[in-house]
């Protein structure tokens, strides 16, 4: 049996290096290269028609989606490398073999590479089709749970863009139409409405103290009565947050929970 030809594309490279180690361990596999951006990863697909890419969907200046649109008619099976986010709809659409999430089990990665294999010695058989279906339930029922929340948050700082992981950040403050997102040690700048970024926040994980404020929960360490019956939210970097009058009512509860 020919080696399946493999091209792994993601722009972290940790994840590359596990992806790396994780495929080496599996029979019948050789990796031909990997790629860390969009340009890159089309100029290589080109060059070395891999079998399959394992693709992720979120890279600086664009997304995995724009490779899928350059393939042209040779086009390799395709693993989608992802969280579940917005973009998961559009990986489906786009006619994945499979998806493995982040952090990637082995197992769960062996089984997709299985697919793909089947899926290019079916080609658009009704075997991949059913296949392809598997996946897409799989995929929407997973959405469900996760619908309307954000994984992580790009920015733009120095040219570059910059993926901050949502459980990072402490604290996000409005600074007119943008959001100053805070982590324990740095802040970031982002172009985006308090507004519109609340409303894909995970109400467990976050809570607004004020109309310019949001925090995660775990990073309020304590409470200080202030004047007028107001309430001062003391946070794990440091800083402190006057809570708004609207929002008293659901913070003070989280004094009897420590």
């Amino acid at each position: 049996m020919e080696p399946l030809s493999i091209l792994v594309i993601d722009d972290e490279p940790l994840a590359r290096r596990r992806l790396i180690r994780l495929l080496g361990a599996m029979p019948g596999i050789k990796i031909v290269g990997t790629a860390g951006n969009v340009q890159q990863a089309c100029v290589l697909v080109a060059e070395l028609l891999p079998d399959v890419i394992l693709l992720d969907i979120q890279m600086p200046g664009g997304t995995g989606f724009d490779i899928l649109e350059r393939l042209g008619n040779n086009a390799p099976a395709v693993v989608f490398v992802t969280a579940f986010d917005h973009y998961a709809l559009r990986a489906f659409e786009a006619a994945a073999v499979d998806y493995v999430t982040k952090p990637i089990e082995p197992n769960r990665l062996r089984t997709a590479i299985d697919r793909a294999r089947m899926a290019i010695a079916a080609l658009t058989s009704a075997e991949r089709v059913l296949e392809l279906n598997e996946t897409v339930r799989a995929l929407r029922q997973a959405l469900r749970k996760q619908e309307a929340q954000v994984a992580d948050i790009w920015v733009k700082a120095r040219g570059e863009f910059i993926r901050i992981a949502l459980d990072r950040v402490v604290r996000f403050q409005a600074e007119r139409d943008y959001v100053r997102i805070h982590t324990e040690n740095k802040s970031y700048l982002h172009h985006e409405s308090l507004a519109s970024l609340a409303g894909r926040l995970d109400p467990a994980e976050f809570l607004r103290l004020h109309r310019s404020s949001i925090v995660r929960r775990h990073c309020i360490v304590g409470l200080r009565q202030a004047p007028f019956a107001a309430l001062i939210a003391l946070l794990s970097d440091g800083s402190e947050i006057r809570v708004g009058r609207t929002y008293v009512k659901q913070v003070r509860p989280l004094s009897t929970e420590r």
